[in-house]
């Protein structure tokens, strides 16, 4: 169990996704949620704040809302830039969290945002990461498999949810025209005249769920269909009902080779270039360097011409 958990990864791999999460940290309080910060202005009558804040004793909200904005959005930059990337995560990680109780202090709770935040806790403990670092670690590995696996029981507990409080009536019953007859978007309104593609669609949906946690035992051929199964399923839930579950759709990422993605950059650029300088007449590289699978995963790494080492150790 400990190799499953700890099995090294590309620190490229963690710089990547927490540039991708740190920048998205900062849509997501202006545009996503910007209503959290007017809480501390509504009646204190209004606040019921969710177990944690209870145990903690967190006060209740006020217009000093603003300042943790402030704080939040400024760490969460740093720590996109790759600056202290212990100090401004845990910054980032204390901050969204505490933003977190108060958007679900007031009736209204969602579970899109608990993979983001399990992210925002385990980033910080990967310490120093350079998108051109192609050296394995175990902390990069450990905190990887926290964030699939949060993704995972995020799909998970939605189906045990949906038979608890649903039973098989959930994905037996009327519950997607029901849900797009009351929010539906013009595409879901269309799909209003075809009900039995709406009926087994609640089964594909809850069975997708039920069997989530194949995600994280797929090779990763098929673990990335399975990542971009998902992926449509969310555009399609956006398109019918406009409900969009992106603060957990960026966590997906974590399944991806991302430390690819600089390399193919660089060398698309280092190819455009050679193009613009020979007078149109691209020049190929001398060799190219296959780096052998080093991710728990075992992603395949790209054929192309990598910088860095693909062996070492993490720091």
């Amino acid at each position: 169990m400990s190799r499953w958990w700890f099995a090294p990864h590309p620190l490229a791999r963690v710089a990547v996704l927490r540039t991708v999460l740190y920048l998205f940290v900062p849509l997501d309080v202006l545009v996503v949620t910007p209503w959290v910060g007017s809480h501390g202005a509504v009646p204190v009558a209004l606040y019921s704040p969710v177990l944690l804040p209870r145990l903690l004793h967190l006060p209740t909200p006020t217009m000093s809302l603003v300042v943790l904005e402030v704080v939040l959005l400024t760490a969460s930059l740093v720590a996109a830039a790759g600056r202290l990337p212990r100090l401004a995560g845990a910054v980032v990680a204390v901050g969204y969290t505490e933003w977190m109780f108060v958007a679900m202090s007031y009736s209204k709770i969602d579970h899109d945002r608990f993979a983001l935040l399990v992210a925002l806790w385990v980033l910080p403990t990967v310490g120093r990461a350079h998108r051109r670092d192609l050296s394995t670690s175990e902390a990069a590995g450990w905190a990887l498999r926290a964030v699939t696996v949060a993704v995972v029981a995020t799909y998970f507990l939605s189906a045990w949810a949906k038979m608890r409080w649903g039973g098989w009536g959930w994905a037996n019953g009327e519950t997607f025209y029901w849900a797009m007859s009351r929010r539906g978007t013009w595409l879901g309104h269309r799909l209003l005249d075809v009900p039995w593609a709406l009926h087994v669609f609640q089964w594909v949906v809850l069975a997708a769920e039920a069997f989530s946690p194949l995600l994280l035992l797929l090779r990763p051929r098929w673990q990335r269909w399975g990542v971009a199964f998902f992926v449509g399923f969310h555009a399609m839930t956006y398109a019918t009902i406009s409900i969009h579950f992106l603060p957990h759709v960026v966590c997906l990422l974590a399944f991806l080779p991302l430390e690819q993605l600089p390399v193919r950059i660089r060398a698309f650029a280092a190819r455009a270039g050679s193009v613009g300088g020979s007078g149109g007449k691209a020049r190929t590289s001398p060799r190219a360097v296959r780096a052998p699978a080093g991710s728990a995963g075992g992603m395949p790494w790209t054929s192309k011409p990598l910088t860095g080492t693909a062996t070492g150790r993490g720091r």
